[in-house]
């Protein structure tokens, strides 16, 4: 196809080309625009590849060098001037004017102009209302920090992975794109948490609702698309260059695939090619479980429960590298870091035995649960059309959604009605400290798990010896947890899900055996321990039952109990 011929001798012509094409979103141009861009700013001689190959204006964000040494752009200065450039168009075009957070964890932070428009919806702002560590905060005093703050934070901590990769790998096909729609992920990932966190997803639904298989990530993705529907914010979504296919991707990096896939061989994911794979593991790795989201909450918990933080993010993002695995491109890491990983993982762990699984911390939150069990029939939120739900029935209406908080628990006590009194009973307890007391924790034999399902057995296990030993404690005054402590994938050692480099091989992916690092890491990477309550506060029925779970643990050959 013949180039259009162009009079660019004229200074005052070139101007004008100037102001023509900054007139318009450089999305919008076609071929001949495009090569009119290029002219303008000196790259004449390339516009003839540019006019064969048809390139338009809408994929110049994401070309890569690569793609551009085989389209016939030979030097590779001019490769990286032309990168630089594009990448400069989309800032102009975007008008882009960064707000400033003054974030006590990360400092001063810039958040991109679209995240600002999400983070001042009612949506983004009930997570204002939302504790972090659920009910922790009973226990430490500083753990009042909430899902806000940390969404902001990894949506911080995922544009600074990308923009890292982007900018050391300039080879890599990552587009300001694809760094917008990682920050939006990071931002909008928790936006399904209910009341008190995870408490609610894996407590309280799971009791009321049974049958439905629901977590808070798939509450996100439905929160996001009414957080959208709600503000009209397609429109200025589009403005920023994201389309539907877009959109897709920020879905698909909070929950995971979408939608089966038959071909177990195939990219799971629709939101972005294979070649980009690699993008679905900054916000949520489902490979190793080494994402930003645990970047910050590692260090935002850390810090406002009095707990030293081991782990340096900053150390891994200065060496994360993208290096083909078997095909598949994935996040890798300098060999010499390895040690820091297992302090991350050890610094979850610590965070799950000191904090999140604290006794006290549990017991409060399945007193919390009682409550809310007991008011569902009676409490109505209203949803959709002012039709009023349960608040079970919440998750399936974001409207009704959108207004439950921790506050549930105030407006239940804030109630008259008689119906409700057993609820307010139960939260007056935890106000008061009147909590039901730990009789002792064991831990099954090796080789013995114990699943959620059996609890039932266990109540009436150590009731069955309270009865006969001329006790009466019911089944149901026993209160049954069981506390899973892993370094994240169960027995197995995450690190072995990693993949490293080394100085002198920077794009050859290894492994780092546990035994080449040091003989001092943990022989086992998962333990379980069964923690055993009583509703009875009197002393001498908790210690009547205390003597009869001491037996219950010897019949089971379970560990003596402390």
């Amino acid at each position: 196809m013949a180039t259009r011929k162009r009079k660019n001798s004229n200074p005052g012509n070139s101007n004008a080309q100037k102001m023509k094409l900054h007139a318009s979103s450089h999305r919008d141009w076609d071929v001949d625009d495009v090569c009119e861009y290029l002219a303008v700013n000196q790259f004449k001689n390339v516009t003839q590849v540019f006019q064969r190959e048809q390139i338009v204006g809408s994929v110049l964000s994401d070309l890569t060098e690569e793609r551009l040494e085989k389209i016939g752009v030979e030097k590779m200065g001019t490769r990286l001037q032309l990168l630089q450039l594009f990448r400069n168009l989309s800032q102009d075009n975007l008008n882009l004017k960064v707000h400033v957070f003054n974030d006590p964890i990360h400092g001063h932070i810039e958040v991109h102009p679209l995240c600002v428009k999400i983070i001042d919806t009612p949506q983004f702002q009930r997570l204002r209302y939302i504790k972090q560590l659920g009910a922790c905060y009973f226990v430490f005093p500083g753990a009042a920090h909430n899902r806000f703050e940390h969404s902001i934070g990894v949506c911080y901590l995922a544009g600074q992975l990308a923009k890292t990769l982007q900018t050391r790998q300039p080879d890599l096909p990552i587009s300001d794109v694809d760094v917008l729609c990682v920050q939006i992920a990071g931002l909008c990932h928790d936006l399904g948490h209910g009341p008190y966190s995870h408490m609610f997803d894996n407590w309280f639904i799971p009791y009321v609702r049974p049958k439905k298989n629901w977590k808070h990530e798939q509450a996100s993705v439905d929160m996001f698309d009414y957080l959208i529907e709600d503000n009209n914010l397609m429109g200025v979504i589009k403005d920023y260059g994201l389309n539907e296919k877009d959109i897709t991707f920020i879905k698909e990096q909070i929950a995971g695939p979408l939608q089966r896939q038959n071909n177990k061989t195939a990219c799971p994911y629709r939101g972005r090619e294979k070649e980009k794979s690699f993008l679905y593991e900054i916000v949520a790795n489902k490979r190793n479980g080494i994402d930003v989201d645990k970047w910050d909450y590692f260090a935002r918990d850390c810090h406002n429960l009095g707990i030293p933080n081991n782990f340096d993010y900053r150390r891994f993002q200065q060496f994360a590298r993208v290096i083909n695995v078997d095909g598949s491109p994935q996040i890798c890491c300098r060999e010499k870091e390895v040690s820091n990983l297992y302090d991350m993982f050890h610094t979850r762990n610590t965070l799950h035995r000191r904090a999140y699984q604290h006794k006290v911390n549990k017991i409060i939150e399945s007193m919390i649960v009682e409550a809310l069990v007991k008011a569902d029939d009676h409490i109505k939120i209203p949803g959709t059309n002012g039709t009023m739900v349960k608040i079970s029935e919440t998750i399936d209406d974001m409207v009704a959604f959108c207004k439950l908080t921790d506050n549930i628990i105030h407006q239940i006590l804030q109630t008259t009605e008689p119906e409700i009194e057993e609820s307010r009973t139960i939260l007056r307890k935890i106000f008061t400290r009147k909590l039901y007391k730990c009789i002792g924790q064991t831990r099954p034999p090796d080789g013995v798990t114990i699943n959620q399902d059996e609890i039932p057995q266990i109540q009436e296990g150590i009731s069955a010896i309270l009865s006969t030993a001329g006790h009466q404690v019911p089944a149901d005054n026993i209160v049954v947890h069981i506390i899973d402590l892993d370094y994240g994938m169960g027995d197995q050692n995450p690190i072995d899900h990693v993949r490293f480099y080394s100085k002198a091989n920077p794009n050859e992916a290894m492994m780092v055996r546990k035994n080449q690092v040091s003989q001092m890491l943990p022989e086992r990477f998962a333990e379980q321990h069964i923690r055993v309550y009583c509703k009875d506060i009197d002393p001498v029925k908790i210690q009547q039952a205390t003597l009869c779970f001491n037996k219950w643990c010897k019949e089971k050959g379970f560990t003596p109990p402390k």
